[in-house]
């Protein structure tokens, strides 16, 4: 991994100007690495440290059977139960399922050739085989096709009697099936082009697990506290994995039941090597809106590095205006932005006058199951449209991402907050919680195709 994250960080940095070759070389260097991770298709963040209006953290689930019957083993933010079935796969007829499944067996000759056999018995196609090192045993990890009327409890069963112990077993659906070193080479790009998908990558990376990051100042147990705590190389607790983050602070990684392996480890925190080597960075890519008065605004992607220039905008907005953003003292605004605007936490859109001068943020932030969206328009510039054209553009990053739905926390009385979720043209649920309207979005397929992301189309008034 670690030539990996040397090899993609010299492409970032040279952008286009690198030739194809490189590309062909870089997976061939993964595919020399041996990996052969599982990956989930899931994306999210756990809720942020500092308090932003959002609704409290959803409710995980413990490993059982969940309420649509299916087995469950534990939450996983920002994503979908998977699939897995797959019609006419059966070798002897009938539907198939993909499962992903974790084992550890004796690190003894003849031990896993006990186990695949007894896979291969109950006509259970082994389609890929990973296998973590440790020093009791080897955590075997497969991607099986098994008759469609397996359950897991009887493959863990099955597994278990052929010598397998501390057996785990998911559902897995096609995007399983893309080989490993096409997929680690699109999540090291990816991260390489945008400090934002660092969460994201790594949650692509283990797979069910609650990311946080603890920021470097603020809050009752700072960043700088615990990155005291702990030691350059990061640590590896059982079902828990620490990072310094790259800006100061810690990434805390934790996933319920299943432990990580050292593997696991050097693969998070090889991408968090290469988040820090390339610094800040965000897209570049612009977008110029026509106003129905004829007047230009652009949208861009913002970080950290604007917070002053979102200062200058709060000045400029009313008490109101931001109470009904920020619910709480007006006073207290200000100390969000940095939060607000760190690509640890979500995707922040601007829209900025052709003088520089930012007059509407937009903000998408990683929460749970959930992703949370929220606006604030310059008093002078709102029903103009322009908080509907950054809520089309998050919803349609958010479904980029593998989000299946966002919420908005506000006021009843926000009528523009409210006119701009409606606008999107999806299903929406409305729920009061502690005097607040959450609106929810939901971002089914037929419902994603519905948010497309928008280039510079003229906009009307809300």
């Amino acid at each position: 991994m670690s030539d990996v994250t040397d090899a993609v960080a010299h492409f970032a940095e040279h952008g286009t100007a690198v030739p194809a070759l490189v590309l062909a070389s870089l997976a061939a260097l993964i595919a020399t690495a041996g990996f052969r991770t599982r990956w989930s298709r899931r994306h999210g963040q756990a809720p942020p440290a500092d308090d932003t209006g959002a609704r409290p953290p959803t409710t995980e689930r413990t490993a059982g059977t969940g309420p649509t019957g299916r087995e469950t083993t534990g939450s996983e933010p920002g994503g979908s139960e998977p699939g897995g079935s797959e019609p006419g796969g059966s070798e002897h007829g009938g539907e198939s399922a993909l499962w992903r499944m974790r084992t550890t067996v004796r690190d003894a000759p003849g031990s896993l050739a006990v186990l695949c056999a007894a896979l291969a018995e109950q006509r259970i196609d082994i389609l890929s085989l990973q296998t973590h090192p440790l020093a009791e045993g080897t955590v075997d990890e497969f991607l099986l096709r098994a008759p469609g009327e397996l359950s897991g409890t009887e493959l863990a069963d099955l597994v278990t009697a052929a010598g397998g112990a501390r057996t785990w077993t998911e559902r897995a659906d096609a995007h399983d099936l893309v080989d490993a070193p096409t997929r680690v080479l699109a999540l090291a790009a990816r991260t390489a082009l945008d400090a934002a998908e660092l969460p994201l990558a790594l949650r692509q990376l283990l797979g069910r697990c609650t990311i946080r990051s603890l920021p470097a100042t603020g809050g009752a147990r700072t960043g700088a506290r615990a990155a005291e705590e702990v030691p350059p190389e990061g640590t590896l607790e059982d079902t828990v994995l620490r990072l310094r983050a790259p800006e100061g602070g810690v990434i805390s990684v934790e996933r319920p039941h299943l432990p990580f392996t050292p593997a696991e480890f050097a693969r998070a925190r090889a991408l968090v090597e290469l988040d820090a080597r390339l610094g800040p960075r965000i897209p570049h890519a612009r977008d110029v809106l026509t106003l129905t008065e004829g007047s230009d605004i652009t949208v861009r992607r913002v970080d950290t590095r604007d917070v002053p220039a979102a200062k200058a905008m709060h000045e400029r907005c009313s008490a109101r205006t931001l109470g009904l953003r920020y619910h709480g003292p007006v006073g207290d605004a200000d100390r969000y932005l940095n939060h607000l605007l760190s690509p640890r936490f979500g995707r922040t859109l601007a829209a900025q006058t052709a003088s520089g001068r930012i007059v509407a943020l937009g903000h998408l932030l990683w929460d749970g199951d959930e992703t949370e969206v929220a606006l604030l328009v310059e008093d002078g510039w709102q029903r103009r449209g322009i908080g509907g054209e950054l809520l089309g553009r998050l919803v349609a990053m958010a479904a980029e991402t593998g989000c299946e739905s966002v919420y908005a926390v506000t006021q009843a009385s926000n009528t523009g907050m409210v006119a701009a979720m409606r606008g999107l043209g999806l299903p929406l649920d409305y729920q009061i919680e502690e005097g607040t309207l959450v609106v929810t979005a939901r971002l089914d397929p037929v419902a994603r195709s519905a948010a497309p992301l928008p280039h510079g189309e003229r906009i009307g008034r809300e």
